[in-house]
């Protein structure tokens, strides 16, 4: 298969079930976005702790479906969708390091180790992600599973980036107001 074939020349590019978009789509848009986000978390990975860095590598793939989702105007019932067990999941992982946390009494600054750091920032794409799928769904119906996954998944990752810098031994700077 050639990388390159020159269909996207032209401003667009094929959804998955071959229809022709502009690149400047919502749709596009969305799941571009969300490509951004397994993207910058692949340089997250390794964080040094194995049990987070599997959950990013099982997050990855969730992102993948999401991708899928999103580039699928019309799915069928086969076709790779997040799911409400998705989101469950993402809810047990918070749960669970929740527990080793320190309760918040203040907002944060988004600062830390280099693992903590990079997964605030990827917290913030991920909140860009979920804001491009609610601007989708307001004119195009989407997998409304995908939207509530991307919005809990930010949860999850901010809370990833508090516990590994816990572990780091890192504080938790509030901002001056």
């Amino acid at each position: 298969m050639s990388i390159y074939t020159g269909r996207g020349d032209d401003g667009e590019t094929d959804l998955r079930d071959m229809t022709r978009i502009s690149k400047a789509s919502a749709r596009i848009e969305a799941y571009g976005t969300v490509d951004e986000l397994n993207a910058l978390l692949g340089t997250v990975r390794p964080t040094d702790y194995d049990d987070i860095d599997d959950r990013l590598a099982e997050v990855q793939n969730h992102l993948h479906v999401v991708q899928a989702d999103f580039a699928n105007p019309d799915p069928d019932e086969d076709d790779p969708a997040i799911r409400a067990d998705h989101v469950e999941t993402v809810e047990n992982w918070i749960d669970e390091y929740d527990d080793e946390l320190e309760p918040l009494t203040s907002f944060i600054l988004p600062t830390g180790s280099e693992p903590g750091a990079a997964l605030h920032h990827a917290r913030t794409v991920c909140r860009r992600a979920e804001r491009r799928a609610v601007a989708l769904a307001s004119n195009e119906q989407i997998n409304e599973d995908a939207v509530q996954y991307l919005n809990r998944l930010s949860d999850g990752l901010f809370t990833f980036a508090r516990v590994v810098n816990a572990r780091d031994g890192e504080p938790e700077d509030s901002p001056n107001y």
